[in-house]
């Protein structure tokens, strides 16, 4: 009998302790209303209430940095992966423990979410560039960059010059990344166990061959070294460009503009050596310094993770699913699917602060080169003694 009571007292206590329990989420704009229904029906079946707050999403990070420390600010926070180096050096993430259906989602996206062999963020959305082509010119997206350089020369040729037949702004990192990494060529030293930043691999002998097939495409007069994001974009949009890379972001713009277009994988470099974009993922983390954050932990992983929580997330806020089972279930998006094969083949931005020292130092470096002011060697090792001393 006195057994039974004690029972009773637990169960009541922890009963007690749930109704209590406030679970607080900061996340962005787009996030709020199927995280409130989501918290209502976590409410419903476990008793504990679950209160979404709007943040700008540029906000979340400092005001989160500012917070948890004093053991205050939201339980979870919805944001970028690339967030994840400093809030662990701070202390202020707690890792996600192995559970099974972890195996459902894309590598890439647990990666980004990695740091220091542990993972720190659920990955719900992922995002990418890929091929973008307009079907009045191209039927069938090239297999390989060689294909591509081809088709693009016909393009040109046919419509002489009135017509791009690709354009991407090659002098800048983010749009060469897939080159140079498919070849070989990375940021920081992946070991397994983290990213190791006195280790570059921008100068290596596959980030030379990437730039140098992107040099290529501007000494056949494919890419002018004058391109940038703003002239590629009005191009497509106008109907003047037949291949472009670009991101998500950018096809409300071209559907609207009553563009026929196609999402494709960023084409192989060559046969069977894929480009690799850099890929970014937005996830849920949780604050190593609540109160809540077993409960914070198991509403991430046995009511967030599940295929179809992650479904319906998706319908209202339609990313690149991070799990590659809910792809299955979006199949109906061909922008959706064709982005998100590019991100699978891609390469997590890096997720550690010094990460900002490479952006103008690599930029620099494809200006020169495609400039014709430099060599590639030259260019490429000068931006990685640069990078090493911003980082020291």
């Amino acid at each position: 009998m006195r057994r039974l009571l004690l029972v009773l007292l637990v169960v009541l206590s922890a009963l007690s302790v749930l109704a209590q329990t406030k679970l607080v989420i900061w996340c962005s704009e787009k996030q709020v209303d199927i995280l409130q229904k989501l918290g209502e029906e976590f409410k419903a079946k476990y008793g504990v209430e679950v209160e979404v707050q709007y943040v700008n999403f540029s906000d979340i990070k400092p005001k989160f940095l500012t917070a948890a420390p004093q053991g205050q600010g939201a339980d979870i926070i919805v944001g970028a992966h690339d967030w994840v180096g400093e809030l662990v050096v701070n202390g202020l993430l707690e890792p996600i423990p192995n559970f099974a259906d972890l195996k459902n989602f894309y590598d890439t996206a647990l990666q980004a979410f990695s740091y220091g062999g542990k993972l720190y963020g659920l990955p719900y959305a992922m995002e990418a560039i890929a091929l973008i082509y307009n079907k009045d010119y191209v039927k069938t997206p090239p297999k390989t960059v060689s294909e591509m350089i081809e088709l693009a020369k016909k393009i040109d040729r046919e419509f002489g010059g009135s017509v791009r037949g690709f354009i991407m702004p090659a002098t800048e990192f983010y749009f060469a990344a897939p080159f140079i990494f498919g070849y070989g060529g990375y940021v920081f030293k992946d070991t397994g166990k983290g990213l190791d930043v006195r280790d570059i691999g921008l100068a290596n002998e596959g980030a030379v061959k990437g730039v140098n097939l992107l040099k290529k495409m501007v000494d056949e007069r494919i890419l002018k070294p004058s391109d940038n994001y703003q002239i590629m974009d009005s191009m497509f949009r106008e109907g003047k460009a037949a291949m472009i890379i670009n991101g998500p972001w950018a096809v409300k713009a071209y559907k609207d503009a009553g563009i026929d277009y196609e999402v494709a994988a960023i084409p192989n470099l060559e046969a069977n050596v894929p480009a690799k974009p850099f890929v970014g993922v937005q996830g849920f983390m949780v604050n190593a310094k609540s109160p809540n954050k077993l409960i914070a932990m198991e509403f991430l992983i046995s009511f967030i993770a599940r295929r179809d929580t992650m479904h319906r997330i998706y319908r209202a806020d339609p990313r690149l699913p991070a799990r590659k089972d809910v792809l299955e279930l979006v199949k109906d998006n061909p922008d959706v699917v064709g982005f998100t094969q590019s991100a699978s083949n891609g390469i997590p931005m890096p997720n550690v602060p010094q990460m900002a020292a490479v952006w103008a130092a690599m930029n620099d470096a494809l200006n020169l080169v495609l400039n014709g002011k430099a060599t590639t060697e030259e260019a490429l090792k000068t931006a990685v003694d640069r990078i090493k001393a911003q980082i020291k």
